[in-house]
């Protein structure tokens, strides 16, 4: 997450007749089918160790690159590129969106499942690139490693989605959310119109973590509200990232948007933590743009639900 001051902004009646009887079994096979069906269409369970795979991946790749995945960095490219061979192996149809900025190319990962109507788009979308200071495993490894298994997740299932799925990772959004900002910016104006919503994921293993929800759209907040209320999980609006990451180039462009967050550099209040647990008094983040925000960095609770709340958001939305 780019580091700037936030922009605020009934009942069935049996009769004693045999062909009745029948009916009635035949409505409760059809009703028994009908949850099946229901059970069947469910978002999955995604492994937290799959994920915790992935930034282990991702560490490895900023430990061989000069201890870093930053824009214009050998450590970035070399994300880019082990995400989009899983991808690719999946089915994804992937394709990079190269951009330039401060005398570097920038690199954007797209991957799209076939199927759905394109005309109704769900996107979700994490930025890959770290700070130069550090590997970047919490920002924003957990948010590009949780959607890389979620998209892995509907590979799987081979989702049928009634709506189309794309899933991007986007580069050099710690210098003001380029990638992104550039990728919307070369949307013709009718594309823009046919994505319905982008769900945003920038920190999601924060070691003293809060569960946050971002509130720009009702709809979208709900459904992630509602999944964290089922599982007795209080949430807060998501503030300390507004105008921060990369939903923001999408909300400008009039795009409905929404998401997660578990915290950066802001002080976890008593009252959060009594909510929540960890510490009051001291950062979500500690580690927030430094050399420690390595895999150590990561609360594996925080980052296994909030990676469960996505599959159910993506599932959701596009069915």
């Amino acid at each position: 997450m780019k580091r700037i001051m936030p922009i605020r902004r009934g009942v069935l009646a049996a009769g004693a007749s045999a062909a009745l009887a029948a009916a009635l079994l035949s409505g409760a096979s059809m009703a028994q089918a009908s949850i099946s069906d229901s059970s069947a269409a469910a978002a999955p369970d995604i492994d937290v160790e799959a994920v915790k795979g992935d930034l282990k991946e991702l560490q490895s790749i900023a430990d061989s690159n000069g201890g870093n995945r930053a824009h214009g960095q050998p450590g970035y490219k070399a994300s880019v590129d082990f995400i989009k061979k899983k991808l690719d192996e999946a089915g994804f149809k992937t394709a990079i969106q190269e951009f330039d900025n401060g005398g570097a190319k920038g690199y954007n990962l797209i991957a799209d499942w076939p199927g759905g109507s394109e005309d109704k788009v769900v996107m979700a979308g994490s930025h890959l690139d770290s700070v130069s200071a550090g590997p970047g495993i919490n920002d924003n490894g957990s948010g590009s490693a949780a959607i890389l298994e979620v998209a892995l997740a509907a590979a799987k299932a081979d989702l049928k989605p009634a709506k189309h799925l794309r899933f991007a990772w986007w580069g050099d959004e710690e210098d003001g959310m380029v990638g992104s900002t550039h990728y919307v910016d070369k949307l013709a104006s009718g594309d823009k119109s046919k994505i319905d919503s982008y769900l945003n994921f920038d920190m999601l293993g924060s070691p003293n973590p809060g569960y946050f929800v971002y509130d720009d759209d009702t709809e979208l907040e709900k459904v992630f509200t509602d999944w964290f209320a089922a599982k007795d999980i209080k949430t807060d609006p998501e503030t300390e990232g507004d105008g921060r990451s990369d939903h923001a180039p999408f909300k400008d462009a009039g795009v409905r948007v929404g998401g997660l967050f578990t915290g950066a550099e802001a002080t976890k209040s008593q009252e959060q933590a009594d909510k929540w647990g960890g510490k009051a008094g001291e950062p979500f983040d500690p580690c927030y743009h430094s050399a420690c925000d390595k895999t150590s960095n990561i609360d594996d609770k925080a980052l296994d639900l909030n990676t469960d709340a996505i599959a159910n958001a993506i599932w959701t939305l596009s069915s």
